[in-house]
């Protein structure tokens, strides 16, 4: 086990939630929007990221991806 692991903990499910939101605030998101499109596995991280790396708000980003 790596000390990743040891060091956060959850359920892997949890684990993949809060990365995808690290990842989307990273990008641009609000938390709050963040978290919620982190939990919605039907949306594809990489589009979300895309969307606003190509310039779209990301208020109007999150009307698109739900």
């Amino acid at each position: 086990m790596a000390a990743a692991e040891l060091q956060t903990p959850g359920t892997e499910q949890e684990r993949i939630e809060r990365w995808r939101a690290e990842e989307l605030e990273r990008a641009g998101f609000e938390p709050t929007a963040a978290v919620l499109l982190a939990g919605r596995m039907d949306i594809d991280l990489h589009y979300a990221i895309d969307l606003l790396r190509a310039g779209c708000a990301p208020e109007l980003a999150l009307q698109i991806l739900l």
